[in-house]
């Protein structure tokens, strides 16, 4: 499945054991030798009673995310779509919390999702140190870390990326957004993720991205993204400080792969 190009190969671990899903999402996300894709979601039910389901994800370099809205989205239709719930609001726990999926859904079709993702939070010793940032750039915390330098030019994210990513500032290494405001009021951004590279879109990101252009007065609190896979909405209420990202899911297609 994919959200905006952000491609995961998801697993319905309510069927399937993976036993060491770290190995498996190297090995399956290889995009010449395996399945091809930014890594590997597990789909399972909730350990705790407020949450309807539980989602695992493991970047292609195998390490453990916590965190990616493209995918929630992606699980909410496919929790829809394969006849595993019926609702309409999915409660989804994370390594980042509990968050919120809202369906639009016609005629038994899920057609976008809008996830609430929560507060974002600007400080975070653990995960950012500002006496060492490299650039002037805004962090932004949204479950995971995102450090969003606005530039004329976010292609030069291919080149600045990986070095920031590792950065000593960033103490579990952070995902790297370039973005530039564009004239018709969108603003266009390009994602180094942490443990996946260049990705087509990544949902975290845009919410940074909206976020860091708000609280810099670049823009107002309701965003359109533009990355490179598609368009996500952002809305960064100030009824309850909740970043609301809204956009598309697709299915790709269905197989079977050797553990």
């Amino acid at each position: 499945m994919h959200g905006c190009g952000n491609d995961y190969i998801y697993v319905n671990a309510m069927e399937y054991d993976v036993d060491n899903p770290a190995d498996a999402a190297v090995k399956w996300s290889d995009r010449h030798k395996g399945v091809g894709s930014d890594g590997l979601v597990l789909i399972d039910k909730s350990i705790v009673p407020e949450a309807d389901f539980s989602m695992r994800i493991f970047n292609a370099d195998g390490s453990e995310a916590m965190m990616c809205g493209n995918a929630s989205r992606c699980i909410g239709k496919y929790l829809y779509e394969r006849g595993l719930t019926d609702k309409h609001q999915i409660r989804l726990l994370t390594l980042s919390g509990i968050k919120t999926l809202f369906l639009n859904v016609t005629d038994g079709q899920v057609n976008s999702v809008t996830v609430d993702m929560m507060q974002p939070a600007f400080y975070d010793d653990a995960l950012f140190i500002p006496a060492l940032a490299p650039v002037d750039g805004t962090f932004v915390s949204m479950g995971n870390p995102h450090f969003v330098i606005f530039t004329d030019d976010v292609d030069r994210v291919g080149e600045h990326g990986p070095v920031l990513e590792c950065h000593p500032a960033f103490p579990k290494r952070c995902n790297i957004e370039f973005a530039s405001l564009q004239s018709d009021g969108y603003i266009r951004t390009r994602v180094w993720e942490r443990g996946s590279g260049i990705t087509m879109a990544c949902g975290t990101g845009a919410c940074a991205t909206a976020v860091a252009a708000a609280v810099t007065g670049r823009a107002a609190r309701l965003s359109k993204i533009v990355m490179d896979g598609g368009t996500l909405d952002i809305e960064w209420r100030e009824s309850d400080n909740h970043v609301y990202m809204t956009g598309p899911a697709e299915f790709v297609f269905d197989g079977e792969v050797e553990l």
